[in-house]
């Protein structure tokens, strides 16, 4: 039985394609903390973070477990974070997820939605105490804020990676 030549060749291309998108809009989320904003107490949600967990939930094969350390990296060294806070406390998250799925007997949009007020607010502290220990302040009611804002921009970002995926499945 012969093969076409451009079979495996286009497989493999359709198939980055379907990768990359999850990938970039992840990066993209990264890269709007560039935008200048001049702000007495953060007030930034962690964008790329909210992307990588609407993904997360959405598609749960997208991601391997290990796939926390890139992006918390890239996190890490456009944010401004202790390098390495991301990479941590972006694991940690995962491994908790997916420890949280396989014990789960179901799953609802409102108990994503509690599990990644947990993971967003877990990360937020997290950083804030990692930052403390390497000489920043230690001052919780200035998150609060960006808690909030995080928590209520979650399902605007769960849609736009909804958009983003039925855009994917598509092409």
């Amino acid at each position: 039985m012969s093969r076409l030549r451009g079979a495996d060749e286009n497989l493999a291309l359709v198939r980055a394609q379907l990768s990359l998108i999850p990938a970039a809009s992840v990066i993209a989320g990264s890269l709007l903390c560039l935008i200048p904003l001049v702000a007495q107490a953060p007030v930034m949600p962690p964008l790329a973070l909210m992307v990588f967990l609407a993904w997360r939930f959405l598609r749960p094969e997208v991601w391997p477990i290990w796939a926390g350390l890139p992006f918390g990296l890239f996190d890490d060294l456009l944010s401004g974070n202790p390098l390495g806070s991301g990479m941590l406390l972006w694991t940690i998250i995962l491994l908790a997820l997916d420890i949280a799925e396989n014990r789960a007997m179901w799953r609802d949009y409102w108990i994503d939605w509690f599990a990644a007020t947990a993971a967003l607010t877990f990360y937020i502290m997290g950083a804030m105490v990692l930052n403390a220990l390497t000489g920043g302040g230690w001052l919780i009611v200035p998150l609060l804020p960006q808690i909030a804002a995080t928590i209520l921009l979650f399902p605007l970002v769960l849609r736009l990676c909804a958009r983003l995926d039925q855009r994917r499945l598509m092409l």
